[in-house]
């Protein structure tokens, strides 16, 4: 059996395919959408590598890693008919995320103030994962305003998960949320 080859020159004058073959710029709306949500998902992978974590946390995470690649599917299928084949079923994985928001939310201590992004590694990668989740937001929008409504909620709710895991991320090793302070002078 002949291995496939890693490269096959069709992308060398900027283009890529559709999952329907239409052939697109690199640089179009579309591929920035389901582009940046492949960039979230590598976040996330980088999230799982990093500690503290919990079981529960990492299989969740790797979920949520299947989820983001049914949505860069369904961004890519190009003609409606693969689009509609397509469309993720999201609403199981969005009342997860939902619940365990809440759950984690519960653990930690109010917040009443804006905190910086740092902490344990953990902390620090999941508030770049929710950083690029709202990226992948507005590049979704970007892209077109017809997307199925179940994907802009998931990827919403999944940038509050990741906001509420960093925050469980620096409970769990016993480091508190650093307070932002500003340097606003009102007068």
């Amino acid at each position: 059996m002949k291995k496939s080859a890693l490269y096959t020159r069709t992308g060398d004058k900027g283009t890529t395919s559709l999952v329907d073959g239409t052939r697109v710029a690199k640089n179009s709306a579309r591929i920035e959408a389901y582009g940046t949500v492949d960039e979230l998902n590598s976040f996330i992978g980088v999230l799982i590598a990093s500690d503290p974590l919990t079981a529960d946390d990492r299989t969740l995470l790797t979920d949520i890693q299947a989820r983001l690649f049914d949505i860069g599917s369904y961004l890519a299928a190009g003609n409606e008919e693969m689009t509609l084949r397509l469309t993720p079923r999201l609403d199981a994985s969005l009342a997860t995320l939902e619940q365990t928001i809440d759950a984690l939310d519960a653990e930690v201590p109010a917040l009443r103030c804006f905190v910086l992004p740092q902490g344990v590694a953990s902390a620090a990668a999941a508030h770049v994962a929710r950083a690029v989740a709202r990226r992948a937001e507005r590049r979704i929008l970007d892209f077109s305003n017809e997307v199925d409504p179940a994907v802009l909620r998931y990827i919403n709710r999944l940038s509050d998960y990741l906001f509420i895991l960093s925050r469980h991320c620096n409970f769990i090793a016993g480091i508190g949320d650093i307070p932002w302070t500003a340097a606003i002078h009102n007068s």
